[in-house]
């Protein structure tokens, strides 16, 4: 999922606006884990091990309840799932547990990560939501530029035209004023089956794999490739309480050489 093709687009079997699309897909859900994860880096975030089994297995199964809930495909929740939506987004409040920092779960090769956001936390994400996809974007124009440009030919030319039409306003796409306007609450997930961990540490975070995975799993000085995979899952749940905006992100990582 997270992995650059091999081929330049020229050479791929797909039309232009096709491998636009697929690009601009690729830059949102860049922006989203950026935006997820770099509280630490950013936003003085705390990552605070040790949070109890029974509330991890709680939101675990809150959110596989309402991922079942919805329909395939549409991120918005039904009626019905309100009631479960709201005690999720409420649950730090419940439990008196801190919105902004990252509460972990942990054991070996396994990992559950909850961040809540709320009120002007909400907005400040969507700003750096927007902000990532913006230069990325921004950068693969330049870079698509300088490399196709001078070839001249219509399949160049048309995909650099493609790409100079995208434009995604990230609140639209999740949906953000209709949440606040009717009160709604929406579910989206992406994953990957091989997530490198150490880009999600180092690069995205700016700490060590191992206060992410704890010691045990934390890969080695001079890791493999299958030393650095995991399994990697993010909920996003949105919605209104008490006339506040809020969100819970809940993450599970799990080893992938470790048996499901």
């Amino acid at each position: 999922m997270f992995d650059e093709p091999s081929e330049e687009p020229t050479e791929r079997s797909f039309d232009p606006a096709d491998q636009a699309r697929e690009k601009s897909d690729e830059f949102r859900m860049h922006a989203e884990m950026a935006a997820v994860f770099e509280g630490v880096r950013k936003f003085d975030a705390r990552l605070i091990p040790g949070l109890d089994v029974n509330i991890a297995r709680d939101v675990q199964r809150s959110m596989g309840k309402l991922e079942k809930s919805k329909s395939m495909g549409i991120p918005l929740l039904p009626p019905e799932s309100a009631v479960d939506a709201a005690g999720v987004l409420d649950f730090f409040a419940s439990r008196e547990l801190s919105t902004n920092d990252y509460h972990i779960h942990r054991r070996p090769g396994e990992v559950m990560i909850i961040r809540w956001l709320a009120g002007d936390e909400v907005a400040t994400f969507y700003e750096r939501l927007q902000a990532h996809f913006d230069a990325a974007l921004a950068g693969f124009k330049e870079d698509e530029r300088q490399n196709l440009e001078w070839k001249k030919d219509p399949k160049s030319l048309a995909f650099l035209a493609a790409v100079d039409k995208i434009e995604v306003k990230m609140a639209e796409r999740y949906l953000r004023e209709p949440i606040r306007e009717h009160k709604i609450f929406v579910l989206s997930t992406q994953s990957a089956d091989e997530l490198n961990i150490a880009y999600l540490a180092d690069y995205i975070m700016g700490v060590a794999a191992a206060e992410i995975v704890g010691e045990k799993s934390a890969p080695p000085d001079e890791p493999t490739e299958q030393d650095l995979a995991w399994f990697y899952k993010l909920f996003s749940l949105r919605g209104i309480i008490d006339e506040t905006e809020r969100m819970c992100f809940f993450i599970f990582l799990q080893k992938s050489d470790e048996a499901f």
